[in-house]
């Protein structure tokens, strides 16, 4: 795997420091700024801007720049943080109970998905200051990733391995639908069987758009949400478009 971190990313990561030491709606540099600073194009710089935007943690003002987001916002149906990040920026502490941790052949499913044959396995409970939020198995192409499986992933976050091992996850797809919780889901996140689950599937790429994680996410309803940002479509300029 190569150890090129985009350059986006480095300054996604410098604006986050900045942003934990500013206070709500403070000014943070320009794209012209930032593109004198970390010596990169301003396309470079607004992808990177951008990302914070999505996340809610910056907002723009046409014309005057970026400020600082008053608080943190619920990740969106639209955007993938680390679970670790993302219970950071609800102020909880974020925790895993690893279930199982292993390597063997690809199911069929996991082969179409990552296309190798090999592959290796971590199941989590993902908690939050000591909260079981959702019991998380993440499956990855043996080859190059599965020696980063064993540290301590119980405390450290997954995706901040995978970047300090130059990979880095990018970009992505996924699904979510409603299930009840099966036996298994009830034992390991203290709900009653039958109790509704958000489930999350997804498929990761990394820098170079290599199929890096697949992974299915079961969250207790009660305890987890996501924000929805969408258009709204009207027939009349469906319509109109149609003519």
């Amino acid at each position: 795997m190569s150890e090129f971190v985009p350059r986006y990313y480095e300054i996604e990561q410098a604006l986050r420091g900045r942003i934990d030491a500013l206070d709500a709606h403070e000014r943070l540099p320009s794209d012209a700024q930032l593109c004198a600073e970390f010596g990169v194009s301003r396309m470079t710089a607004r992808n990177a801007v951008q990302r914070l935007v999505q996340e809610g943690l910056v907002y723009r003002v046409p014309g005057r720049g970026s400020f600082v987001a008053e608080s943190p916002a619920p990740r969106t149906a639209s955007h993938v943080l680390s679970f670790t990040e993302e219970m950071r920026r609800r102020g909880r502490v974020a925790t895993s109970r690893v279930v199982e941790r292993e390597r063997r052949p690809a199911k069929a499913e996991e082969k179409r998905r990552l296309g190798v044959e090999q592959v290796a396995v971590l199941r989590r409970v993902r908690l939050a200051d000591g909260e079981p939020i959702a019991l998380e198995c993440a499956v990855f192409p043996a080859a190059g990733v599965g020696s980063l499986l064993g540290g301590d992933l119980e405390r450290d976050s997954l995706h901040a391995t995978l970047i300090a091992a130059g990979i880095v996850p990018t970009a992505g797809r996924g699904s979510l639908s409603a299930e009840a919780a099966g036996p298994e889901d009830a034992r390991l996140l203290g709900v009653k069987r039958g109790r509704p689950l958000l489930v999350e599937r997804r498929l990761i790429y990394d820098q170079d758009g290599e199929p890096l994680e697949w992974t299915e996410t079961r969250y207790v309803g009660e305890r987890y949400g996501l924000d929805v940002v969408f258009d709204v479509e009207s027939s009349h300029v469906i319509a109109a478009e149609q003519k």
